[in-house]
């Protein structure tokens, strides 16, 4: 008997519109994905902002109208989700992924609230590699500069530079944390790498905002407690790096 195998990337266009129950025509402008535990919370908040927004034929990913632009938002928690989202519409041709979420931070200037637009990310998520060449991937320049505009304008504390994605939170290691310090990363979370790294392999434009809760060089990790003043940053920044992410949308041609 011959042994036929067919991996995903073989899966055509039509397919993936059958499946998900997407019209041509309705193929996104802007997917967002966020990665929170926190999935309901922040799928009701952020499905608030968008018109006629509907389930597609895969769980959890929501089709909806901001304006003019089509938009799909969908909370991918890890590599192994992020590529999957990133994956089937970057092949269906959308025009710019965006990532948000929260981060740890690597660097002692960088307090609960302050927003990391990840310029160049170190892929070491287990999952980018397969994408990419070589140990980074890059988000998109212009849209690195626009989302700051964006964030400035909410008068948010901002810092654009090198970050890493890695592949769950609780196997990371304090030799890792100093490492990554050392090499100047600002930041660590589980999203980005992938999510740029499967966007660029279609040829689509991708940009990360995350909002830095673990002050990891001060041992404070999101168990721990903080206060009120840090509360209110982290929660005002998270609301944040959406309304930047549906800025962009706003600008996409």
């Amino acid at each position: 008997m011959t042994v036929v195998f067919r991996s995903m990337f073989e899966v055509t266009r039509d397919e993936w519109l059958t499946g998900l129950g997407l019209a041509a025509e309705d193929i996104p402008d802007v997917v967002i994905l966020e990665g929170s535990w926190w999935r309901a919370e922040r799928q009701a908040m952020r499905l608030a902002h968008l018109t006629d927004a509907r389930e597609l034929g895969f769980p959890d990913i929501f089709w909806g109208r901001y304006g003019d632009k089509k938009v799909v938002f969908c909370m991918a928690y890890g590599a192994p989700r992020a590529v999957e989202v990133s994956q089937i519409f970057a092949c269906l041709g959308c025009k710019l992924v965006i990532q948000i979420g929260t981060c740890g931070g690597l660097q002692s200037h960088l307090a609960p609230g302050d927003i990391i637009i990840p310029d160049v990310i170190r892929c070491e998520d287990g999952v980018a590699e397969h994408y990419v060449d070589g140990p980074t991937i890059a988000a998109d320049p212009y849209w690195v500069t626009r989302a700051k505009s964006a964030l400035d304008a909410q008068d948010r504390r901002v810092h654009v530079g090198p970050h890493v994605t890695f592949s769950s939170l609780f196997a990371e290691s304090v030799e890792m944390y100093e490492a990554w310090h050392r090499d100047g990363l600002l930041s660590v979370e589980m999203e980005t790498a992938t999510t740029l790294a499967a966007a660029a392999k279609y040829g689509v434009p991708g940009v990360s905002m995350v909002v830095v809760w673990d002050e990891l060089t001060a041992g404070r990790r999101f168990m721990d407690p903080m206060t009120p003043e840090d509360l209110a940053q982290l929660d005002i920044s998270n609301e944040a790096v959406f309304a930047a992410a549906l800025t962009l949308t706003e600008e996409v041609t």
